[in-house]
């Protein structure tokens, strides 16, 4: 079975080393958090999420969830629910919401290890309560007064669940094809009728009830997705007074059968006339949605760094501990019949590339949830509208390369245990079947890419890009003449211009043929992930070195941010390439069969 141990050093090295946390924190007038308050947290994350949640994994897995077909309700695992109640009782449901409605009101960016901690625990548990964070988020963006004083309090104190009902049998990602529609009671309140798939959390036992934010059509609506509006449905009725009524017309239909996260309960939602609350304005719930999905595309990123974190951990006890072969330069440990195999070359090749993903990849996403952070609390509006754009270019990028690095890592970690891992004993499979999910879920990697290039730079002209690119130029001018630091400045120089003359190249052939954006969209993702972590690579060395770290730690942070710039950053001419064969390198393929 895999263990989990938090990886607090690095996670603190991330948040106060690296990024100035606390600093940044006072800055933005978040005068409790202070590093005591932050240690704290951190410390009861860490014995919460190895304690309570990480024993569990392999349960859930085992058992999965079951539903009653008589009743449409859904039970979980075993100790689930009851490590839930841990949960609310610590307060942990409430930590980043605001205190006005119940919440300890700390900063996003002190959520985001949080989360990476339990993730990296017990993935399938860490779904049930992910999705009330952005619920809470489109709430206090676009709810009513009376929406946010009814629905928020339970939801920020963790005695309500909140999901995200957009996918429909008939349609994905193409939300403008969705059939969900919802008809005016003359009470305000509407019916709403339609069925929803792939809904995480969409019935289970941990509360007394569950807010669905559903996208649906009112009778006049426009086609397409400019005719889209957002619904509240709780599971029980609930009256503008707060008053808890019968059990509503929404029903769970049946529980998908899934490769991994066993223990999170998927459901097909059925709502036959279902009592709901319009939120924001009419049409518009797409505008609404997308706060909620934001927030849900960079809890998913840090699902990938957290299964990355717990695999890599297990991959590097097993590696010292299992003896095979000799050295091919002689014996490391001639006491020993063979030595341990993370002495072999292929081994240690994995084993860092892993590390160099994982670290850099925290820096990453960190640094996307505190942008969010400066972009609500910033007293300067220029400094808020910079952060945002930041914070919205990041996104997808934090979304894909996390992902999909955690299904790069997760195999790695397997690979290492030799035949050892594709057996459940160890649990190193279910890291990986529980990571392949998170590619494809809050929108595909390829949803990610498109986004990136055909909005955030060809729709939004590029604003988030320049604006991180020159975060990176100040960086390289301000360690320009460090020697020290040649051999990361010059390529990170190197990368980001061909960066900008990649990006010019894309959105000038899109302008031509719209083909091409689809075309290098994916590669275009995937190089900008990879230049993106060589500066924070870069930022790491710099750090470390000017930190109260051991020697140690500091020649480790070197070392690894060397090997990311030997063996990692140079996947980037692959990537380059493919961007510069465009569309013309992807033949047709026919629609129909011969």
């Amino acid at each position: 079975m895999s263990s989990y141990k938090a990886p607090l050093d690095d996670i603190r090295f991330a948040l106060f080393d690296v990024l100035g946390a606390e600093g940044q924190f006072q800055r933005l007038g978040f005068t409790d958090a202070t590093r005591d308050v932050l240690d704290a947290v951190l410390d009861e994350a860490g014995r919460f999420t190895e304690t309570v949640l990480a024993p569990l994994n392999p349960v859930g897995d085992r058992e999965g969830c079951t539903l009653d077909q008589a009743t449409g309700r859904v039970t979980t695992p075993a100790g689930f629910k009851q490590a839930y109640a841990q949960f609310v009782e610590g307060g942990w449901a409430g930590l980043t919401s605001p205190a006005e409605f119940g919440g300890q009101g700390l900063p996003q960016l002190v959520g985001v290890p949080l989360k990476e901690m339990i993730d990296a625990a017990n993935l399938a548990w860490g779904n049930f309560p992910l999705l009330s964070h952005g619920a809470v988020e489109a709430l206090l963006h676009h709810g009513e007064a009376w929406q946010q004083e009814v629905f928020l309090k339970p939801l920020v104190d963790g005695r309500w669940t909140g999901t995200m009902c957009l996918t429909e049998p008939h349609c994905g990602s193409d939300l403008g094809l969705l059939k969900t529609r919802a008809e005016p009671n003359g009470d305000g309140s509407y019916s709403v009728t339609g069925t929803k798939i792939f809904i995480t959390a969409g019935e289970h036992d941990f509360t007394d009830n569950i807010v669905h934010l559903v996208l649906a059509r009112l009778p006049d609506a426009p086609a397409g997705s400019r005719g889209i509006s957002l619904f509240l449905v709780p599971r029980e009725r609930v009256g503008r007074d707060g008053a808890t009524g019968a059990r509503n017309e929404v029903r769970c239909g049946s529980l998908e059968h899934k490769m991994g996260i066993h223990g999170s309960a998927t459901c097909v939602m059925n709502f036959d006339g279902a009592q709901g609350w319009l939120v924001g304005e009419p049409h518009k719930g797409l505008m609404a949605m997308f706060t909620m999905m934001n927030s849900a595309r960079l809890g998913v990123g840090l699902q990938g760094l957290g299964l990355s974190e717990r695999a890599l951990q297990n991959a590097l006890r097993y590696s010292r501990e299992r003896l095979q072969m000799r050295a091919l330069s002689g014996a490391k440990r001639p006491d020993k019949p063979a030595d341990p195999i993370i002495v072999h070359p292929d081994v240690r090749r994995m084993l860092l590339t892993c590390k160099a993903l994982i670290e850099g990849g925290r820096l990453m996403g960190y640094d996307a949830a505190l942008q969010g952070d400066i972009a609500e609390h910033a007293a300067d509006a220029g400094e808020r509208k910079q952060a945002d754009a930041i914070a919205g270019f990041l996104t997808p990028i934090v979304k894909a390369c996390l992902t999909e690095w955690g299904v790069e890592c997760t195999y790695h970690a397997l690979q290492c245990f030799g035949g050892h891992g594709y057996i459940a004993e160890h649990g190193m499979e279910q890291l990986a079947r529980d990571a392949r999910i998170t590619t494809l879920y809050e929108g595909t990697t390829g949803i990610q890419a498109l986004d990136l290039l055909g909005r955030k730079i060809l729709q939004m002209q590029g604003v988030g890009l320049k604006g991180f690119l020159a975060q990176v130029t100040a960086f390289c001018e301000e360690h320009a003449n460090d020697g020290a630091l040649a051999e990361f400045i010059g390529p990170l120089r190197e990368k980001t211009a061909q960066w900008q003359q990649l990006t010019q190249t894309a959105t000038g052939r899109a302008c031509e043929n719209p083909d091409e954006i689809g075309a290098a969209s994916y590669d275009y993702l995937m190089y900008s992930g990879y230049v993106v972590l060589a500066y924070w690579w870069a930022r790491a060395v710099v750090a470390a070195e000017a930190s109260s770290h051991p020697q140690a730690f500091k020649a480790d942070k070197r070392a690894t941010a060397r090997f990311y710039f030997a063996r990692i950053l140079p996947r980037t001419l692959a990537h380059a390439a493919a961007m510069e064969s465009g569309v013309a390198g992807l033949p047709e393929l026919p629609i129909e069969a011969a």
